[in-house]
């Protein structure tokens, strides 16, 4: 983008009927308080670092999208059950990807939804155990690479959620397979994990922690 696009006088800037200087001057006031606007000692202005951190994370959200899309439509396709990727926040999971089985029956959370992770459920545990929390299947994750839950967060539902980790070491979050009780039996599951491994190989993502990993807490 040309400077003097970049930084300019508010004086330079059109106005229209609508949007006087003040209440231009009141907007850059947000802007630059959250650092989306800079403004010079000269009174010009010019785009603010907080944008370029907003870039950084559109690019890298991207990024695990496109390559995690794939992998649960795969593994959709293959197990027949509902998949989605939780990410921790505070003490909550936040479904960040989902792909919905074509069933009927099945459990529904859209994307973006928080739930607390003291409500359980496989996905909980795993986030749990990978930002150094505190779980009773820590010892299973820890020898077995997986949390497998039944009915414990909702009746009927029984889930299996593996640890996502990207190819530089970093803990991305928790992949859950998850469907009814009834059909979405414990060999069921299993098979859930070997596939979801193969998937999450597939598309760069490590399928074990590497071995001088450890968790970060998450406050």
């Amino acid at each position: 983008m040309a400077k003097t696009i970049c930084a300019c006088r508010c004086a330079t800037w059109p106005t229209a009927p609508a949007w006087t200087k003040a209440t231009l001057l009141r907007l850059l006031g947000v802007f630059i308080k959250a650092r989306m606007i800079h403004r010079y000692d000269s009174s010009t202005y010019a785009l603010g670092p907080a944008l370029l951190h907003m870039g950084m994370l559109y690019r890298d959200t991207f990024d695990l999208g496109s390559r995690l899309q794939p992998a649960l439509r795969s593994i959709v396709a293959q197990t027949g059950e509902t998949v989605a990727l939780y990410v921790r926040s505070g003490d909550d999971r936040i479904c960040l990807y989902r792909e919905n089985t074509t069933k009927e029956v099945r459990h529904h959370v859209e994307v973006g939804t928080r739930i607390s992770l003291k409500d359980g459920g496989s996905s909980a545990h795993v986030l749990r155990a990978f930002t150094g929390g505190t779980t009773p299947l820590a010892r299973d994750i820890q020898e077995k690479g997986y949390a497998m839950t039944r009915s414990e967060r909702v009746a009927e539902m029984a889930s299996v959620a593996v640890p996502v980790f990207d190819a530089d070491e970093t803990f991305v979050g928790a992949l859950v397979v998850l469907g009814l009780a009834s059909r979405h039996n414990e060999a069921a599951q299993r098979k859930a994990v070997e596939i979801a491994r193969h998937e999450r190989a597939q598309q760069g993502f490590r399928t074990a922690p590497p071995a001088s990993w450890t968790p970060s807490v998450t406050p």
